[in-house]
């Protein structure tokens, strides 16, 4: 051994055994203690830096089967629309590619890089609009941050159905993901929903079928390892060779005790004929624990008809009819004694041309949000406070006239807005609920306005 590898090697054998002293030293203060000499608990504030807020979109609608020798092949059949919102800094928008569909576009990504210790507030929606022979109707959704665990409480497994679970990663890191199915048997894990890897940049596309065949009223739990994932739904519907409505519907946060779905969307007046069949209905699962949840359904005007109490059965999606409500807009609230989840279905009919939406909960927007409204027919907010009356300030941010909104307690309020101007919601205190819906001929869609990105929550450290 010459002398400098000696020297080396006498440096790596030194320094593995300062390391281990240190991590011996370490292990006996948090085992031992230091001395405690009475007084107050001391603590630091660490400030983490902020990093870039990023949303992702749903892409384009997709349809499967258009080759004839390629059953199973996707193509991207009509292209989404993007409306984006940043306040403070210019975005970017980005394509992740998309392997799993031939000659795809690719979902847009939308970020925006943060000003000193703040985050960037950031708002972005798309749409798109089918019009052929296997897949027509109106889709439109927000762009939503990833996450390491979300919610897909939305499609079925049935016949006519072509429902497609869609999985994208915006960041650098690939993702492995893991897809629980709730369904009539409760919870399983289906060998199609294990250990999915979503490289960095990319989307992947997973048919529901294989998840779960012949679900009525599946739940998707997406829990992600390495990066956090974004995912969504696109849902679609064939009535005896007739296409009868398309949707993408973003998954959703963590289920809670007490929900709020605002601006669902009635089309169809009790006796109509072609509200023969349920034109809405509500899907609830409580993942965890039996429990009773009460739904209460409430339009400008107070409460309609009487709260409904039902048990949910824990990891058993249950589905609740909300017939017999006149033509309006609704907010949908349930209480639940257990952590729940739940989405709301609506349509304009059960037949060739007719369109449905999925609505989902809206979280509780206690600052200052950006929302984008998506390009579509007849946008508008629906606003409910649920911690008493209150105002909030609604400012355009193409130019225009800012709008005071009066919100009464849990009473949802509708406001007419422009498609592809984006608006400033400014409560003046927590507790209001907020969605986007859009309605027209053949044509029926709605999002939540997702929670601002917000400041980096400071890091309290206790040192021993």
């Amino acid at each position: 051994m010459t002398s400098g590898a000696l020297a080396r090697t006498t440096r790596l054998v030194v320094g593995a055994v300062a390391a281990l002293a240190v991590a011996a030293a370490a292990t006996a203060l948090v085992v031992v203690g230091l001395p405690h000499r009475g007084g107050s608990t001391v603590s630091v504030q660490a400030q983490p830096p902020a990093t870039a807020s990023v949303a992702s979109c749903t892409g384009p609608l997709l349809a499967a089967g258009r080759d004839a020798t390629q059953a199973t092949l996707l193509t991207d059949a009509a292209a989404s629309a993007l409306t984006r919102a940043v306040d403070g800094a210019d975005a970017t928008v980005r394509r992740l590619a998309a392997p799993d569909v031939s000659g795809g576009a690719g979902p847009d990504v939308v970020s925006a890089p943060a000003a000193g210790d703040t985050r960037t507030p950031l708002a972005a929606a798309s749409s798109a609009t089918a019009a052929a022979e296997d897949l027509s109707g109106f889709a439109a959704a927000a762009c939503t941050r990833a996450a390491m665990e979300s919610w897909l409480v939305v499609g079925s497994g049935t016949t006519g159905a072509a429902d497609l679970v869609v999985l994208a990663n915006p960041g650098l890191v690939p993702a492995v993901v893991t897809l629980t199915l709730y369904g009539s048997a409760g919870e399983t894990a289906p060998p199609a929903g294990q250990s999915i890897v979503v490289a960095a940049g990319t989307q992947r596309v997973i048919p529901l079928a294989a998840l779960a065949l012949g679900e009525e009223n599946p739940i998707i739990r997406v829990t992600a390892a390495q990066a956090p994932v974004q995912a969504s739904v696109q849902t679609s519907l064939t009535r005896v060779l007739d296409p009868s409505g398309v949707d993408q519907v973003a998954a959703i946060g963590a289920p809670g005790a007490d929900i709020v779905i605002p601006g669902v969307p009635v089309t169809l007046a009790p006796g109509d004929p072609g509200a023969s069949d349920v034109p809405t209905s509500l899907r609830l699962l409580a993942p965890a624990q039996t429990g009773e949840a009460t739904v209460t359904v409430t339009d400008s005007s107070g409460r309609v008809g009487d709260p409904q109490s039902v048990q949910v059965l824990a990891g058993i999606p249950l589905q609740l009819d909300l017939a017999g409500l006149p033509v309006g807009t609704y907010d949908v609230r349930i209480s639940a004694t257990v952590p729940v989840t739940g989405a709301v279905w609506a349509t304009t009919g059960f037949g060739k041309g007719d369109d449905f939406g999925w609505f989902t909960p809206a979280p509780d927007l206690t600052a200052p949000t950006l929302v984008a409204i998506a390009e579509g027919p007849a946008p508008q907010l629906t606003l409910i406070s649920t911690r008493g009356g209150q105002s909030v300030t609604l400012e355009p941010l193409g130019g225009g006239t800012a709008q005071q909104v009066t919100l009464g307690a849990d009473l949802p309020t509708t406001v007419p807005v422009t498609a592809g101007e984006s608006y400033r919601i400014v409560p003046d205190a927590g507790g209001v609920h907020v969605g986007v819906s859009f309605r027209g001929a053949g044509a029926l869609a709605g999002y939540p306005v997702p929670a601002g990105d917000a400041e980096a929550s400071a890091v309290t450290v206790y040192p021993r």
